[in-house]
């Protein structure tokens, strides 16, 4: 590709676990090889995800977007933003995947952990937030999705959308609006879904009209991944490559993301045929350069070593290891967030747990996400999204589980552990265990939720829609039994959604809802059960009664 110029590079550390030092050099090898060896020797937009934290191996693990609309805090969201861009910007990046503007109000949808609440004036907010503080560190924010992903019907993804024009109007792009007008987004890119039959992708009214005609925008439109060859794989609008890239180009699409498909050798053809008009190229093609502009990517004096570097010898092994993504600072912010954003949804009085002497003795720490480190962590975290993948790989960041941080909180007390159940494995033959921990214990702490995963691999997350607000697998189960017990039980959800919860919701003592707060997210919890933390947060979304 290097010959003809290669516009974007699509994620060069978030595709593998790879030292950031080593990363840094090698975005910095690639993008002299493109200036040296492409025509006209520009450099190309490096772009990552972003959504909870710069997805890069070693990053920082921030609560995910849920967690920021129960935090209620602007401001403390722009600061994580800010701080994240400042990260992505050191290293090379330029353009971050995020914020996720799309308001939900079907909590089956398997992307709610994605979004920032059900209330369009919450999401526009703390989303634009967002915004200034990734704009404000120089990375190009990138809303999405626009617009109406999280309303397709049945939660399913990729589902069309069937929406009146008022809901339209009043709920789902007020965020975008505002993000837009107030907050300096400088890309937005399109949803996979149709909007009454017309893909996002190839809908002009959408993404030219309204977007640039109407509400002035004058930045770059991504397409999500493979959205443009959606056209003729997913919704049959386009018979070919050619058609999809013209009707892309025509919408107002100005890069194809992640990878050429379309507006490689298919639409050069297709030009040359003079079935696609050479403006639309142009028009696109202006846009991107100005952005480039924007960066100093056009400048003469344009120097491919990023700041993170500039003092560095540029050898291999020099660098390896001189990158801390994971700043005590940052720790610091993650677990400040974190703590705000923790919901004491009930409460009978039996929270705060007292510490020492004057406390409980014997405490029973029980479920599936007690002693899981990937119960902290949503769908595109990098752990969970990578490095999974990547058997014997350490996770880059030190993450603490409930268990660990009870035991932590309540040093004086005897704390015993029983998972009861998996996830959603549906099994049953630990919870007369569970029951006889929670029995021989003065409280017992049930640790239920979500596993995050891509595409069935987890409860909730990008393709994990759910058929029902049930909580998976037997974990109801395990809930009533140890409830049953007669002791005192407080539930901790981990979770990137609401679930129902039966009879809890009147016999528990209490109910903690945190939504995958990130690394820090267990001393967050356990702060909240012995009193050290005041919670703060509140619900983003709606927990259904049944």
């Amino acid at each position: 590709m290097l010959p003809d110029g290669l516009g974007q590079l699509t994620r060069p550390f978030g595709t593998a676990p790879v030292d950031a030092g080593v990363g840094a050099l090698s975005l910095l090898t690639t993008q002299r090889r493109i200036t040296a060896q492409s025509r006209f020797g520009i450099p190309a937009v490096a772009h990552e995800e972003c959504l909870a934290g710069f997805a890069a191996w070693g990053a920082t693990a921030y609560p995910v977007p849920l967690s920021w609309g129960a935090s209620f805090d602007p401001e403390l969201v722009e600061r994580m933003a800010e701080r994240i861009g400042a990260d992505m910007r050191s290293v090379g990046v330029h353009q971050g995947l995020a914020p996720v503007l799309d308001v939900v109000r079907d909590a089956r949808w398997g992307r709610v952990e994605e979004t920032i609440g059900e209330d369009p004036y919450l999401v526009a907010t703390v989303g634009s937030a967002y915004v200034r503080g990734l704009e404000s560190s120089g990375i190009v924010a990138t809303l999405k999705h626009f617009v109406g992903y999280s309303a397709s019907r049945a939660g399913r993804n990729l589902a069309p959308v069937s929406i009146g024009q008022r809901e339209l109007a009043d709920v789902l792009l007020p965020p975008f609006e505002m993000a837009v007008r107030e907050g300096g987004a400088r890309s937005v890119m399109n949803s996979y879904t149709d909007l009454d039959g017309v893909p996002s992708a190839a809908d002009r009214r959408l993404l030219t009209e309204l977007l640039r005609d109407e509400w002035g925008f004058d930045g770059t439109v991504v397409a999500d991944y493979f959205a443009i060859a959606f056209l003729k794989l997913l919704h049959g609008t386009a018979g070919t490559w050619a058609e999809a890239a013209g009707a892309a180009l025509s919408a107002g699409i100005d890069v194809e993301l992640p990878t050429v498909k379309t507006f490689g050798e298919p639409l050069r053809r297709a030009v040359e045929a003079g079935v696609v008009d050479v403006a639309l190229v142009d028009r696109a093609l202006r846009r991107v350069l100005a952005q480039k502009l924007e960066l100093g990517l056009l400048d003469a004096d344009f120097d491919a070593v990023p700041p993170a570097l500039r003092d560095a010898d540029l050898d291999l092994e020099a660098v390896r290891g001189s990158i801390d993504l994971d700043s005590a600072d940052n720790r610091a912010l993650a677990r400040e967030l974190a703590e705000r954003s923790v919901v004491l949804v009930r409460n009978d009085g039996t929270l705060p747990l007292a510490l020492g002497a004057a406390g409980p003795q014997r405490v029973a720490v029980i479920g599936p996400n007690a002693d899981e480190r990937y119960a902290m962590l949503g769908c595109y975290s990098f752990p969970t999204h990578v490095v999974s993948q990547h058997p014997g790989v350490e996770l880059g960041i030190d993450i603490a589980t409930v268990l660990d941080a009870v035991r932590t909180e309540f040093a004086s007390a005897s704390v015993t552990h029983a998972l009861g159940t998996g996830i959603d494995d549906g099994a049953t033959d630990g919870i007369a265990a569970a029951v006889e921990a929670a029995a021989a214990a003065d409280v017992a702490i049930v640790v239920l939720g979500d596993r995050a995963g891509l595409f069935g691999r987890g409860t909730s997350g990008e393709g994990c829609d759910a058929d029902d607000l049930a909580l998976p697998g037997a974990q109801q189960q395990l809930l009533d039994a140890v409830l049953d017990s007669g002791t005192p039980v407080v539930l901790v959800l981990l979770s990137g959604r609401p679930y129902a919860l039966g009879s809890a919701v009147r016999r528990a003592a209490a109910i903690v809802q945190a939504f995958f707060p990130g690394e820090e997210g267990a001393a967050a919890i356990a702060g909240v059960l012995s009193g050290r933390v005041e919670p703060s947060g509140r619900l983003p979304v709606s927990i259904p009664a049944h």
